[in-house]
C-alpha cells in the first residue's frame, strides 16, 4: 500500500474522535475477514509528521475566520500534545469470534467489520496496562465474558480507573462476584451496564488533579463515569492556563499569579463540572456560572467544595435562560437564591457544543467587556465571531492540540469590547 498524504491520513482519523476507527478503504475492510486481522486501521501515533499535521490544522482552523476577523498581525498561539499516551479514556467495542475475544474498532458505516485492537499508543499509559489485564480478566470466567459487547476505560495522570463493562443481558449475584474479585485484583473500580442496570463496584468517577498556576495545591476534578471529561489531562491543563491569562490580560506574557484579585466578577456559561470555573474564580470578587445538567452541576459543585471555591455559584440552567433572567425576563425557580443585581459581570467565558452559541446567546455576550471563547469546533467560533466582532476585536488566538493525528482541533479567542472615539 502507498504511503498516505497528510490530508489522507487526517480524515481516516475522523471518527476516532468517537472512539471508533475507519479502515482506509473497502477493500481493507474486506481483507479482515482473513486470519489474522489484516485491515489498515489508523490508530498508530505518528510522532515524526505530528508538526506538520498540527500546522495544517492550524491553518484550516484560521482559514474560517478571514483576515477581516482575525489578521495576520494576531498571532497564533499554539500548544501541543504530548506524542503518545495522551487520552485518558477510550472505548473499544468487545468482539467475540468462537472461543476467542478481542478488543476492536469499526468504521461506523460497517459496523460488522471489526478491527482487533492490541494496543492503543494514544491511550494513557494506565489504560495501555489495564487492556490486556481486563481482557484475561473477562475471558477466563464465562460470567464476564457472556454478551460482553463493548468496554469503556477512564483514567487520570496520577493511576485512578474506573472500567465500564456492558452488557447484552441483565447482570446478578454471579457477576457481580466475578466483577469484585476482578476490581480487586487490578485495583480499579468497575462498573456494569446493562439495559436499565447500573452496577458500581466500588465508584463510578475519578479524580483528577492539575497543577494550576497561582494554586498553591493541586486543583483536583470529579470526573464522572459516562459524564463528559477532557480526553487529553496535558493539554486540559494548558487550556486552564491559557483561559486565566486571556480573562486578565490582552499580553499572552503577563504574569496571572503576580496579577491583583478583580473588584468585578465574572460569568461562565456551559460550565460543566466546573474545570474553567474552579481556575478563574480566584482572580475575581465573584463568579456566577451556569450549566443545564443536573450530574454535572452536581459534580462542579463537588469540584468547588474540594478546592474551597466560595465565592462561586452554580445556577442549572440554560445559557438562553440566564440571558433572559439577567435581561429581566421571566423568573426562574432555580434563580431564586441568587441575587442577580449583586453581580458586576465583565468578563464572560463561554465553552458551548460544537454547535456554537448561536445569534441570541452571541448578541447577549457582546455587552461584556471581555469574553473567553473556548470551541471545540473553529467552524462554529468563526461564525460566532462575526457576531461578537460587531462590538469586539480579537486580541489573542490559540489552538490546543486535544486529538493529535486527527482533524479536531480545540481553538480559543479572547474578544475585547471596542473602544470608542
Amino acid at each position: 500500500m502507498p504511503p498516505l498524504s497528510l490530508t489522507t491520513r487526517l480524515a481516516s482519523s475522523r471518527a476516532l474522535l468517537r472512539g471508533r476507527a475507519v479502515p482506509t478503504s473497502s477493500r481493507a475492510r474486506r481483507a479482515f475477514r482473513a486470519t489474522p486481522c489484516t485491515a489498515r486501521l489508523d490508530v498508530d501515533i505518528r510522532p515524526a509528521s505530528y508538526d506538520d499535521e498540527l500546522r495544517e490544522k492550524t491553518a484550516q482552523a484560521r482559514a474560517w475566520f478571514g483576515p477581516a476577523l482575525l489578521p495576520a498581525s494576531t498571532p497564533t498561539e499554539t500548544f501541543e500534545s504530548a506524542r503518545e499516551s495522551f487520552r485518558m479514556r477510550a472505548e473499544f467495542k468487545i468482539w467475540h469470534d468462537g472461543p476467542r475475544t478481542y478488543y476492536a474498532m469499526c468504521d461506523s458505516d460497517a459496523p460488522k467489520d471489526p478491527v482487533e485492537i492490541v494496543d492503543f499508543p494514544m491511550a494513557s499509559e494506565r489504560i495501555r496496562e489495564l487492556m490486556p489485564l481486563v481482557l484475561k480478566e473477562v475471558t477466563a470466567t464465562e460470567t464476564l465474558r457472556r454478551k460482553l459487547f463493548q468496554a469503556n476505560f477512564l483514567t487520570t495522570t496520577t493511576g485512578d480507573a474506573v472500567v465500564s463493562l456492558l452488557y447484552h443481558r441483565q447482570l446478578d449475584d454471579a457477576w457481580r462476584a466475578d466483577a469484585d474479585a476482578m476490581r480487586t485484583r487490578l485495583g480499579i473500580d468497575v462498573i456494569g451496564r446493562a439495559r436499565k442496570q447500573k452496577l458500581t463496584l466500588d465508584k463510578d468517577f475519578v479524580v483528577e488533579r492539575v497543577r494550576v498556576d497561582g494554586f498553591r495545591d493541586l486543583v483536583s476534578y470529579k470526573q464522572l463515569e459516562g459524564s463528559f471529561t477532557q480526553p487529553n489531562a496535558g493539554i486540559a491543563a494548558q487550556m486552564l492556563a491559557w483561559a486565566r491569562s486571556a480573562a486578565v490580560s490582552d499580553d499572552p506574557n503577563v504574569d496571572v499569579s503576580s496579577t491583583s484579585t478583580s473588584t468585578r466578577d465574572f460569568l461562565e456559561l456551559y460550565c460543566g463540572n466546573g474545570h474553567f470555573t474552579i481556575a478563574l474564580a480566584p482572580l475575581f470578587r465573584k463568579c456566577l456560572a451556569t450549566e443545564i445538567s443536573k450530574t454535572s452541576v452536581s459534580a462542579a459543585q463537588n469540584n468547588m467544595r474540594e478546592n474551597g471555591i466560595e465565592n462561586c455559584v452554580i445556577a442549572r440552567l440554560s445559557a438562553e435562560e440566564l440571558c433572559d433572567a439577567l435581561d429581566g425576563g421571566r423568573e426562574y425557580t432555580r434563580l431564586k437564591d441568587i441575587d442577580l443585581t449583586s453581580y458586576d459581570l465583565q468578563t464572560i467565558l463561554v465553552d458551548p457544543p460544537r454547535a456554537g452559541m448561536g445569534e441570541s446567546v452571541s448578541n447577549f455576550c457582546t455587552r461584556f467587556d471581555r469574553i473567553v471563547y473556548i470551541s471545540c469546533n473553529p467552524e462554529t467560533l468563526a461564525r460566532d465571531c462575526e457576531t461578537l466582532c460587531q462590538t469586539h476585536d480579537i486580541k489573542r488566538f490559540a489552538v490546543f492540540d486535544q486529538f493529535p493525528y486527527t482533524p479536531h482541533l480545540e481553538s480559543g479567542a479572547l474578544l475585547v469590547k471596542k473602544t470608542t472615539a
